[in-house]
């Protein structure tokens, strides 16, 4: 059994495919689960020979070939992890359980329970691939902000790469509203950038000249260059991403006690069912073998603590999964069991947890009048990217027809605007920049 950690991890630096369509979709889960399929349908046909159609040829012999033809594409890979796990001594695993359980039911002649027992594990393996597979997408959603292209500085002249081709020491350009591709630092002067995707806070942030600036973040102000500090790989949203990613192996107590309790509970079943098939020959009389033999193997199948296994890991990474899905990291199963116990969360910032975007609430005029400024305004911020400007023309309704017009526009990071607006100059910003 695959545990949600040893599936392939994501191609964080892949492109983004279009999605496909439901029937492509459905196609690509047959053809990557095609064992189970061919298994299943030859079962049902193998079946239908049995106690509906009643065909001359499909003799004792035939019969055999038959199921064992539809137990081998379910019960290889159990078998190959069963062997996998003999290698490291450990010989008492649900893969061990299933395998004896199906060779006896072979042995007594029940074959197609022994094709149901490895069909069952089979079809649950690919309901847990295809959680699995989802969960690494949402997550894979809420954090893999990277850009795909980078604009590499050479000999004054700029050329579009991908940012893993960069290297340390390179040039690199970004336009306002682009994401950083890299860590790099600054070489501009004061500039704004929106950090929400690292750090949660709508807030834009400022850096200044020779400051460390970092993958992910948004610039909000002018064109600017950095030089790069750290490869694609090891930027800080790439490692992010990692850690997400990584999440399942942070266990919670709940998975190390489940694994540790297969461990010793495997091998008491083993016993049991061993006890169940041979001590009846003292008592019982008449003894057939084959019969205890069905029932040691019967309670050996629904004693296999598979589901505990399979379910309890698989519930936690769902729930991780669920959680990105809505816009919530949870760095590993531990850290869902701490939440459980959680009574009151305190907040700061009101603003991440709606939208992460600002809103204008009210207006308080002082000795002026508003349907006269409110327009000044409107139009020396209607040309800007940063986010209070934003909500300023939000505020406004998108108004941005029938506005003055606006003959010089200046933006002072960390302080705010200065523009001059139909011969009248406009100061929109902070105390710094009233002062």
């Amino acid at each position: 059994m695959k545990k949600a950690s040893q599936h392939e991890p994501i191609d964080c630096c892949s492109n983004e495919q279009p999605p496909k369509s439901n029937d492509k979709q459905r196609k690509s889960i047959f053809i990557e689960h095609w064992e189970t399929v061919l298994s299943m349908f030859l079962l049902l046909l193998g079946l239908s020979f049995d106690y509906l159609i009643h065909s001359p040829w499909f003799t004792e012999t035939t019969r055999f070939y038959w199921y064992l033809l539809a137990y081998l594409p379910v019960a290889l890979p159990v078998w190959r992890q069963a062997f996998k796990h003999l290698r490291k001594g450990d010989l008492f695993t649900e893969f061990f359980l299933m395998g004896i359980a199906t060779l006896g039911a072979f042995y007594i002649g029940e074959y197609p329970e022994g094709v149901g027992v490895m069909l069952f594990y089979s079809i649950g393996e690919a309901f847990q691939h295809s959680a699995v597979q989802k969960a690494r997408a949402n997550i894979k959603a809420l954090l893999d902000v990277r850009p795909e292209s980078a604009h590499l500085i050479h000999n004054n002249s700029s050329k579009t790469v991908h940012p893993s081709k960069v290297k340390i020491g390179d040039i690199i350009r970004v336009k306002p509203g682009e994401r950083l591709p890299m860590d790099g630092k600054l070489l501009n002067d004061k500039i704004a950038f929106d950090t929400s995707a690292l750090t949660g806070e709508s807030k834009p942030r400022h850096f200044k000249k020779d400051d460390t600036v970092l993958a992910g973040m948004i610039n909000l102000n002018q064109v600017i260059e950095l030089e790069v500090i750290k490869s694609y790989e090891n930027s800080s949203i790439s490692r992010i991403l990692q850690m997400v990613q990584e999440a399942t192996l942070r266990k919670a107590k709940t998975e190390l006690f489940i694994r540790s309790f297969a461990r010793v509970y495997t091998p008491i079943v083993v016993l049991l069912a061993s006890l169940l098939v041979l001590s009846p020959y003292f008592f019982a009389n008449p003894y057939v073998f084959d019969d205890w033999l069905y029932r040691g193997l019967v309670f050996l199948v629904i004693s296999c603590p598979c589901a505990l296994v399979i379910s309890i890991p698989l519930g936690y990474f769902g729930g991780i999964g669920a959680a990105s899905h809505n816009g919530i990291l949870v760095k590993g199963s531990n850290y869902l069991d701490v939440l459980k116990d959680v009574e009151t969360v305190v907040f700061d910032k009101t603003g991440t947890l709606t939208k992460g975007d600002f809103a204008v609430q009210n207006i308080h005029w002082i000795n002026s009048n508003g349907e006269e400024i409110l327009p000044l305004v409107i139009a020396a911020e209607k040309n800007s990217t940063h986010p209070i400007a934003k909500a300023i023309l939000e505020y406004g309704n998108g108004q941005t027809e029938s506005l003055p017009t606006v003959d010089l526009q200046e933006e002072i990071p960390g302080q705010g605007i200065k523009a001059k607006v139909s011969g009248k100059e406009v100061l929109i910003g902070n105390e710094k920049l009233m002062t």
